[in-house]
């Protein structure tokens, strides 16, 4: 959940959002045609895996361009469309790399493919490969796709210039930050590698990216597109830490992930740096990324990570990372509205539930 005035203007330009993707995927799934059902189906599942979801990074773009321009344009909601693209194209890979199937409750790319693979007749592991393997194309095609909306913005060709060059950013960065992660499987990540590493893979793209392009559409000075890179930083890491104690704590109901998943896939958290060094963890991590980790193993390094004292340090520096973002979004001086809203979606961070 985002901040309350971040979600009135979802409310109201959500709908053009929405239209704009659904043109989007229109055009490109009667292009697919030409190639193939499978190739359709493909693309179907890319526009699925875009539905849904709390569209952040739309709501960010819109409300930064709107602070500084005076309201949404067409090309502001474009630009909002864009980055809504490339948060899907994340999330299919991030799902392949995790080797996951399912995604907010429901079968995901990789997950469709492989189901249709089994239906035909192939066999699990050949499944699952031509699962992967349509979900990366999926990815790449949305990430292409959401250039192209980017370098078609109808914009000086110095803002337009300035719009790729975050976009591309972003990409390098996060991506950067997603082969530190996979990296960290098994290495026993400190707390700085791996707060780097969420800075790259979440931040940028999620919260700093989205905000610096809003605001460089609406006209925003070179240094308020630099404070709102800070700001974004900040907010990017307390967003990913409280989903990575959700992704352990959560109630797969509401947040539509398995509370299972992170621990049976041995992901190396915040949560799990400061837990390894006590005791109790070490009683109790012989199942921790272990495919066949049950609820019973999943409750024991739950209360190790507890009364390790992982889980408090975690909330403590929640807490920290979203009084910084206020002290920062105060510092910069930034319309109103805008400020507002970001001052909000800082504590919202702290209590989110999913």
């Amino acid at each position: 959940m985002i901040g309350a005035t971040l979600e009135r203007r979802i409310d109201r330009d959500g709908v053009a959002v929405s239209e704009f993707l659904d043109d989007f995927f229109a055009r490109r799934l009667e292009r697919a045609a030409g190639h193939g059902a499978d190739y359709v189906r493909l693309w179907g599942a890319a526009r699925d895996g875009a539905a849904g979801g709390k569209r952040i990074r739309p709501g960010l773009v819109l409300a930064a361009h709107a602070a500084f321009a005076g309201s949404s344009t067409t090309e502001s909601v474009r630009l909002a469309s864009a980055f809504e693209l490339l948060h899907t194209a994340f999330l299919v890979h991030d799902d392949v790399i995790d080797h996951d199937l399912v995604r907010r409750g429901a079968p995901n790319v990789a997950g469709r493919f492989a189901l249709d693979g089994i239906d035909r007749g192939l066999p699990a592991e050949r499944a699952n490969d031509y699962g992967e393997a349509s979900a990366i194309l999926a990815g790449d095609l949305l990430i292409a796709g959401a250039l192209r909306v980017v370098a078609e913005l109808e914009a000086p060709p110095s803002v337009r210039a300035a719009l790729l060059e975050i976009v591309d950013e972003c990409v390098f960065v996060a991506a950067a930050g997603e082969h530190a992660d996979v990296r960290h499987a098994g290495a026993a990540p400190g707390e700085r590698d791996i707060l780097t590493m969420i800075e790259e893979k979440t931040a940028s793209y999620s919260f700093s990216a989205p905000l610096q392009a809003g605001a460089v559409l609406g006209g925003a000075s070179a240094a308020t597109v630099a404070r709102l890179g800070e700001i974004g930083r900040h907010l990017g890491v307390a967003f990913q830490l409280r989903d990575d104690v959700l992704g352990v704590y959560g109630a797969a109901e509401v947040t539509g992930k398995s509370a299972l998943s992170d621990l049976r896939e041995g992901k190396e958290t915040l949560l799990i740096a400061y837990a390894r060094a006590h005791p109790d963890w070490t009683r109790a991590a012989s199942v921790f990324g272990s495919p066949e980790l049950d609820e019973a193993g999943a409750a024991r390094l739950r209360l190790a990570i507890e009364s390790s004292g992982a889980r408090d340090r975690v909330e403590h520096l929640i807490d920290a990372r979203c009084t910084a973002a206020v002290d920062a979004i105060a510092a910069a001086e930034l319309p109103r509205g805008l400020g507002e809203s970001l001052t909000v979606t800082a504590r919202t961070c702290v209590e989110r539930a999913r």
